[in-house]
């Protein structure tokens, strides 16, 4: 072959290689900015809340309570700003800082639970519930860390 032909192919290969270079990079920066995906699929959430709970808890709330006490903690969480609509390959946009803290809700539980007619018999077993399914948070990798007393 000619050493023209060489070049050719060599600039060729060049130039693969540098599209294909700057095609990823740009994906990989795009994927690094976007929120990673957590699936919350209730029936999955009961059954590791369940589990969590000390048997006390357990021997005190019926699944379906625990599943009405789970969705009155993710309409709190939405309330709070916690839980935005539109989160699939939305960029992470978090501008302040946003503390939970488990006096207000399981305050707000105990409310809801009185409301709908659930038999809370021991205020504890709100507590185990956010406990358990902020640690459910913690393992699908929806929640950031703990915050440190910042006295505020």
């Amino acid at each position: 072959m000619e050493l023209v032909t060489w070049v050719f192919i060599a600039a060729a290969a060049v130039v693969v290689f540098l599209i294909a270079a700057i095609v990823v990079g740009r994906e990989a920066h795009r994927l690094d900015a976007v929120s990673p995906r957590s699936v919350y699929m209730i029936d999955e959430v009961v059954e590791f809340v369940a589990e969590y709970l000390p048997t006390e808890s357990q021997a005190r709330l019926t699944p379906d309570e625990l599943e009405q006490l789970l969705t009155f903690h993710m309409r709190w969480l939405h309330a709070k700003g916690l839980q935005p609509t539109n989160v699939i390959d939305r960029r992470q946009d978090i501008d302040e800082l946003v503390i939970v803290g488990e006096d207000t809700v399981v305050a707000y539980l105990l409310g809801e639970a009185e409301r709908v007619g659930i038999d809370i018999l021991d205020d504890v077993d709100v507590v185990n519930v956010v406990e358990a399914h902020l640690a459910y948070f913690q393992a699908i990798g929806a929640v950031g860390p703990m915050a440190v007393d910042l006295d505020l």
